[in-house]
């Protein structure tokens, strides 16, 4: 299936999109992250810790609700990342 994702702030410009989109047999939404990082291999270094984990400081939607990386994916689920927001 192909999965959908929306990129937001500095991630978009890292991937060069801010709405990739990736081929994969994904079950989880875990599972699709490591797809589009595989796409994209330079997200993974804004996006994940030395041990492959996510940041605490990325968050993770999908249909536009905080969700887990065991979370099921299905072909019309929109996912989205985007940095933590900072104002002052």
């Amino acid at each position: 299936m192909v999965v959908e994702w929306k990129l937001f702030a500095d991630l978009a410009e890292v991937a060069g999109t801010d709405r990739p989109t990736v081929e994969t047999d994904a079950e989880t939404v875990g599972e699709a992250l490591s797809a589009l990082l595989e796409a994209h291999p330079a997200l993974a270094e804004r996006v994940t810790d030395d041990d492959g984990d996510l940041r605490a400081h990325v968050n993770l939607l999908r249909e536009g609700e905080p969700t887990s990386l065991d979370a099921p994916v299905g072909p019309s689920d929109e996912l989205a990342l985007f940095p933590p927001v900072s104002g002052g």
